[in-house]
């Protein structure tokens, strides 16, 4: 893979000290924080898969909604607001893990390794609960499908439009994605990906048979092994 990506298990973190529940904890929620978990990337052609792992400080920023519901300014207004104000974390799978284990157990890594980097941050703080509960955007976690993940975990369908804390964690990993193949695009210039983001466009699709595939490209969706055929 070229530089632009990142290695394997590449997590990044950060976030004010203290961090709120930042919603309601009804009886039969787990003591400890709330956790949104949301990601980007598992449909595109190209690129990694990013997750990302939010927990609301206790003055959240207004206005968090599904990022594909919001503008591009928006997003670029509240991404530094959600990381000045809340805790939150990074993870990555990148494409060779994608075609080595397919984009669904690649989406539950890189959401592993999100969540684990945020409660290490959170743990080194010394102080305050720990994670009582990941709300997970979809109908699947990856509670008893991806090695080491070790919370207690609650899909919800469209998350990302009723949890802000998924709505956070679901801005943050698409810009952020964004960004990475914002980065490839200058590496790579003939696929658009500045504006695709690496989703199987006209125009990516064009290049893709004019130009073959990048070590960007993921060998195992079917659109790109055709073109390799």
């Amino acid at each position: 893979m070229g530089t632009t990506m990142p290695a394997n298990g590449a997590a990044v973190s950060g976030g004010s000290a203290f961090a709120g529940n930042g919603s309601a904890s009804p009886a039969s929620q787990p003591a400890g924080l709330t956790v949104g978990v949301d990601e980007a990337g598992r449909g595109p052609l190209a690129g990694p898969v990013v997750a990302a792992a939010v927990v609301l400080g206790p003055e959240p920023p207004e206005g968090l909604a599904d990022s594909k519901m919001l503008s591009a300014a928006r997003r670029a207004r509240l991404e530094p607001a959600i990381r000045e104000r809340c805790q939150w974390a990074l993870g990555v799978a990148d494409v060779e893990e994608i075609d080595r284990l397919n984009i669904f157990a690649a989406t539950m890594l890189a959401m592993t390794r999100a969540v684990a980097a945020l409660a290490e941050q959170l743990a080194g703080h010394g102080a305050g609960p720990g994670i009582g509960l990941v709300l997970v955007d979809g109908n699947l976690t990856p509670a008893n499908r991806c090695e080491g993940w070790c919370w207690e975990a609650r899909a919800i369908v469209r998350g990302d439009a009723s949890e802000p804390c998924i709505s956070a964690a679901s801005i943050l990993a698409k810009e952020h994605r964004d960004r990475l193949m914002r980065a490839a695009a200058a590496e790579f210039p003939h696929y658009g990906w500045e504006r695709n983001a690496g989703y199987g466009t006209a125009e990516h699709m064009a290049a893709l048979r004019a130009h073959g595939a990048s070590p960007h490209h993921r060998r195992s969706f079917a659109p790109v092994a055709a073109v390799l055929a």
